[in-house]
């Protein structure tokens, strides 16, 4: 009896310790750090599935300077993106397999009310396999150019 009480402690210790840093909300679980050029560091939620990649940043009121979206593609090709039902201007951009920006769309308009054919696209020009979506602005405050490579 006492061996398995001193395995219980010593096994919830290490999962309450040894799990690196604690995830404040429950966006920061789905996660992941995107590095710039500058040294500057995104975290950066991932969009995988078909439902999340639809949703992006559909309904929210906000985004901030050191968040974003990664919309990971299964194969190249060129994504045109939408701002249906997007409230807050936007900067995106379209990686190739080589994590190096093709395309730039910066401070995107928002499409918050529709109808959802009144809405344009934006990029969709060149071959990408990943897109980023940051705050309006932000890709200029870090000198983001076409031909830079992210880190993630």
């Amino acid at each position: 009896m006492r061996f398995s009480t001193a395995m219980t402690l010593i096994v919830s210790a290490l999962l309450t310790t040894a799990c690196g840093p604690k995830a404040s909300t429950v966006e920061d679980y789905y996660t992941t750090p995107l590095k710039l050029p500058d040294g500057a560091v995104i975290q950066v939620e991932q969009m995988r599935t078909p439902q999340e990649m639809m949703r992006g940043m559909m309904f929210r009121d906000d985004l901030k300077p050191d968040h974003g979206m990664l919309f990971s593609h299964g194969a190249p090709g060129k994504y045109p993106y939408w701002m249906f039902q997007v409230r807050i201007p936007l900067d995106i951009l379209w990686l190739d397999a080589n994590r190096r920006i093709v395309e730039i769309s910066p401070n995107t308009p928002p499409c918050p009310n529709g109808p959802a054919s009144t809405c344009a696209q934006f990029g969709g020009k060149e071959v990408a396999l990943f897109v980023v979506e940051l705050a309006g602005g932000v890709a200029a405050k870090h000198g983001l150019k076409v031909g830079d490579a992210l880190s993630f």
